[in-house]
């Protein structure tokens, strides 16, 4: 079989419009995960064992369940219990936020571990609200030593997100796998898109280093 990679730069703007599509989807479910994680790590160090034990519950099951089967259930069983519709992209931004959420959640309970105690004794002897301390004293310090872990977090979800193709969603993955079976060129195709996952995926992982490296030196200050 003779190769020829020149076919895909046919249908280089339907990738160019998936890839937009992916990283769409990843910067949404980054925000909105991230905020979610850093609630959950809230609940998790409460001092209510109900919030906790409810914060462990969603953790565990997130991410002890495979992503699509949670994306599966979401799209085609969650309207059936809402009695409502949902789109793919409305299902895809819910399912990988909630994972987005669980996984990013231990990496915020084990910063906010690392903030000193004596931090929040001050916060108290200095009449701070909770919510003051929560956004001015614990947030900062917290994402500062999460940032790492959070990058690498980021890479799988990105990563992850090819996923999404499989409830129809036009992301990239979902274009190339498409593109291919048109052209009976699966090899040239689905190499390509291989390469453009990798492309940006891999300095992202990179700048994990970089940047573990510039916060450790920070801390040590």
């Amino acid at each position: 079989m003779t190769l020829n990679f020149a076919i895909v730069l046919k249908y280089q703007d339907a990738l160019l419009l998936g890839l937009w599509m992916t990283l769409k989807l990843t910067l949404i479910c980054i925000v909105f995960g991230c905020v979610l994680g850093f609630l959950l790590a809230l609940a998790r160090t409460s001092k209510s064992r109900m919030l906790r034990a409810l914060a462990s519950v969603y953790v565990e099951f997130f991410r002890g369940t495979p992503v699509l089967v949670q994306l599966f259930w979401i799209f085609f069983c969650l309207p059936l219990v809402l009695g409502v519709e949902l789109s793919n992209m409305a299902s895809g931004v819910i399912a990988l936020t909630l994972y987005m959420g669980a996984i990013s959640s231990e990496t915020f309970r084990a910063s906010l571990k690392s903030v000193g105690r004596e931090q929040m004794d001050a916060c108290v002897a200095l009449g701070l609200s909770a919510w003051t301390r929560t956004t001015s004293v614990v947030l900062p310090q917290a994402v500062l030593r999460a940032a790492p872990t959070l990058l690498s977090n980021c890479v799988s979800l990105f990563k992850e997100s090819a996923l999404v193709s499989a409830v129809g969603m036009a992301d990239l993955m979902f274009v190339g796998q498409n593109i291919s079976n048109n052209t009976a060129r699966p090899i040239e195709v689905l190499t390509v898109v291989a390469l453009i996952y990798f492309v940006i995926a891999f300095p992202l992982t990179r700048a994990v280093t970089v940047v573990e490296q510039r916060i450790l030196k920070r801390l040590a200050v």
